[in-house]
């Protein structure tokens, strides 16, 4: 950063002395983002329960425990359900022998009945025994099939592979599904592959896209920064306190197994990347030189632009009209008018001498002096 300094007299004749700040045009990257926090959770994450009350007689893995897909991870008491089993086929097996009796019943009676021999009440009578007979087999066959299938359910199986993250009994617990599946276990598939679940402001929301470049940081590991990438945008609002946000998915490839479930992610979602363009401070763009900056013979010369820049050149104060691009509010980046190098003037400052106190304080001439204390005090 470079000054330059030229120094006028004030119409009181005091010295004044104008520093301009002038910076180089540069290519650099702009960029902007959007921050948020959001919670780490695993990608796929399964509850595993069952559908048949009992006690838990057998568990087989804890915390943290690595399983694979069909692995058996605890069993149920099947002393109720084998019961329940030997009744059902116990049924059956009576209904199949009332089955038997009433096939043979029906054929008799059909015999008779071709012969004219019965009437055709009585033969209907004998079908419609028989045809009830054959519905009750049917029923309770699936009654055995459900009592087979429950006690299948006492045995609990791994869906996938993955880690176990959560418990939620103990041997000798009972756990009732009259109303609904209790939880078991919660089983994550794949830990080295997690995203962040976060909640974006609807001031920002309009920004977010997908494939968005993201980078995180965690309290756990305050040092380092994790990189990942917006792959879902929903549109499911989530309104609190009268502020309302949307959650972002955001991808956390997590190779090292840093990233636990349930941190908390600081994250910011780039929504502008420009890298490698030529850019300025915007506050160049907003910088305007008046005649009370200038001593004699020095210059201004201005160009009639909507956008420009000023330089300074010698004694001369020169303005260049530019053509802007994006912006992050910080840089704007030049898409012509100037080159790489150029310098261009940023802010001005002045240095007014205090004549009594001798040291020099940072002011603006065109401000109201402050109050002569002293001259208070002769009063």
């Amino acid at each position: 950063m470079l000054t330059t300094a030229i120094a006028i007299m004030s119409s009181c004749h005091k010295k004044i002395d104008f520093t301009y700040t002038e910076v180089e045009a540069a290519v650099q990257d702009v960029t902007t983002s959007v921050t948020a926090t959001g919670t780490i959770e695993p990608v796929t994450s399964v509850d595993v329960g069952t559908q048949v009350s009992g006690i838990v007689s057998k568990l087989y893995v804890d915390y943290n425990s690595v399983v694979k897909a069909g692995q058996i991870i605890a069993e149920l008491d099947r002393t109720n359900l084998m019961s329940e089993l030997s009744s059902a086929q116990a049924n059956l097996k009576s209904s199949q022998s009332e089955l038997d009796y009433q096939k043979t019943n029906y054929d008799r009676f059909k015999a008779l009945f071709d012969k004219g021999l019965i009437s055709a009440n009585d033969y209907e009578q004998a079908r419609l025994s028989y045809i009830k007979a054959q519905q009750t087999v049917t029923q309770l066959k699936e009654m055995v099939k459900k009592a087979q299938t429950n006690l299948g359910y006492a045995t609990i199986t791994s869906p996938i592979d993955g880690v176990v993250l959560k418990k939620e009994v103990e041997e000798g617990q009972t756990v009732a599904s009259s109303f609904n599946t209790p939880t078991l276990f919660t089983i994550a598939k794949d830990l080295t592959d997690m995203r962040v679940i976060a909640d974006v402001d609807e001031a920002d929301i309009g920004e977010v896209k997908e494939g968005q470049r993201v980078s995180f940081t965690v309290d756990a590991f305050p040092n380092d920064t994790f990189e990942g990438a917006v792959t879902q945008v929903r549109q499911q609002p989530t309104t609190e306190s009268n502020v309302v946000t949307y959650q972002v998915v955001i991808s956390a490839p997590n190779q090292d197994l840093k990233l636990k479930p349930g941190l908390t992610a600081n994250v910011n979602i780039y929504t502008l990347e420009m890298p490698g363009v030529l850019a300025i401070p915007s506050k160049a763009l907003r910088f305007k030189p008046n005649e009370a900056m200038l001593n004699d013979g020095e210059t201004i010369t201005d160009v009639e632009s909507h956008l420009k820049v000023w330089t300074k050149e010698g004694p001369n104060l020169k303005a260049i009209a530019v053509q802007t691009g994006v912006t992050n509010g910080t840089l704007t980046q030049i898409t012509s008018g100037l080159t790489a190098g150029t310098k261009v003037i940023t802010d001005v400052q002045t240095n007014m001498p205090d004549l009594e106190d001798g040291p020099q304080q940072n002011s603006n001439p065109f401000m109201p002096k402050p109050k002569d204390r002293n001259k208070d005090k002769k009063k």
